[in-house]
């Protein structure tokens, strides 16, 4: 059997977004930015695309939804644009982001330190969530852009977007949340709470890779990142990806759709296999399950390393992970591990499960059973391994 357990690094694209991407392949295939009929033919479905695209994160028509190639590139224009209008000009010295970012975020954020930014990293408490309150204790008169995503890649930890928002607009310090592993899995309003800019990737909710988007309140629109023609407003240039557009499009109606089904099925299936993985002696998962993202668990097997685990769950077919697939060649601790003061052999422990609304039970029982054979097998043949019972911290939910 093969089992795919690895959807916060990618999904699956669905059945119905590749049938309404195709026809924009071979069939209507004209830049939509000429002037003649081919580029008549694609006009009208872009448009609805971005219709879609609107409805699901309930942005107003006056707002920016500029197409990008990926939320990276999303990310890395908010930060670079914020440093050259702000920062490089004077006017601001300081940003304030997670420690716990995605790596498109961290590296953008170390590159414009390395430029004369000063950069305050906040730090998660040892349930791997971000507190409102250290936002508050650390802005500044000259902070200009807080950065803090809605939900973490790694332990699916949902972050107190509204309190930042709010904290924000009283200070009046831009906000920005990397909504990639929010999409699709949890409510997205951003009329109800205060958000300047926000950044995802259609892949991530059963879309095509290669395309993602950057929302922009109105008024707060940012210098553009790439220069050249008009396209997208003149926000971003570049020809438009249409398939991608009209596929991120359908994917995000398609997200809208089985939410419901994502928070009440998919939760329970994860809490069920959670439940069984726990029964497993010295294992311990992060963050409160009622504080994360339905479809997500990290779990570390004490005594076993995670790439010894991940290449057991190979060898059976299984595709999971041990964090963010951009860090997947760096084999140091899980970053997140360390942060909430995991001990440092647990650090190398962890394993990401995450779950899509095409998961199964059959799939799930039948990983259960390799990885329960697995961890039998390398703490059998583990020099470091001992139990610990006492071992764990106050933040990892622990087996028997």
């Amino acid at each position: 059997m093969k089992v795919y357990l690895d959807n916060n690094a990618t999904t699956l694209v669905d059945p119905h977004v590749f049938e309404a991407m195709e026809p924009f392949f071979v069939q209507k295939y004209g830049n939509p930015n000429s002037l003649h009929a081919f580029a008549g033919e694609t006009h009208p479905h872009i448009k609805t695309a971005m219709e879609k695209i609107y409805a699901g994160i309930n942005a107003k028509k006056e707002d920016s939804v500029v197409i990008t190639s990926c939320a990276t590139e999303s990310n890395n224009w908010v930060l670079k644009s914020v440093y050259f209008e702000y920062i490089l000009t004077g006017r601001k010295n300081h940003i304030i982001v997670s420690e716990v970012e995605h790596p498109s975020i961290i590296a953008t954020a170390k590159f414009i330190e390395s430029m004369g930014c000063r950069v305050t990293y906040l730090p998660i408490n040892n349930e791997g969530l971000i507190e409102a309150q250290s936002v508050r204790d650390n802005i500044t008169n000259k902070t200009a852009l807080v950065s803090v995503m809605w939900a973490n890649n790694e332990t699916g930890a949902i972050f107190p977007i509204e309190e930042i928002g709010a904290i924000c607009e009283e200070k009046k310090v831009l906000f920005h949340t990397d909504a990639v592993q929010a999409i699709g899995k949890l409510p997205i309003n951003i009329q109800t709470f205060n958000v300047d800019y926000l950044t995802f990737s259609a892949h991530k909710f059963h879309g095509p890779k290669g395309v993602g988007a950057l929302y922009m309140k109105k008024g707060k629109e940012l210098m553009p990142l790439l220069h050249g023609g008009a396209q997208m407003g003149g926000h971003r240039s570049g020809t438009l990806n249409v398939p991608g557009i009209i596929g991120m499009g359908k994917a995000m109606e398609q997200a809208v759709d089985a939410l419901d089904f994502e928070m009440s099925e998919i939760r329970e299936m994860r809490d069920h296999f959670e439940d069984e993985l726990l029964k497993i002696e010295d294992t311990f998962v992060v963050t409160p399950r009622e504080k994360r993202t339905p479809n997500t668990i990290l779990i570390s097997f004490r005594g076993i390393e995670g790439e010894s685990m991940l290449w057991d769950l190979n060898r059976a077919g299984i595709g999971a992970s041990t964090g963010s697939a951009c860090a997947s060649e760096d084999l140091e601790a899980n970053s997140v591990m360390e942060a909430i003061g995991a001990d440092e052999d647990l650090a190398h422990t962890a394993i990401r499960f995450s779950l899509s609304r095409y998961t199964t039970q059959e799939e799930l029982d039948y990983t259960l059973d390799v990885v329960k054979k697995a961890v039998a097998r390398l703490r059998e043949i583990s020099s470091s391994y001992s139990y610990a019972p006492d071992g764990h911290k106050s933040g990892l939910t622990a087996g028997h």
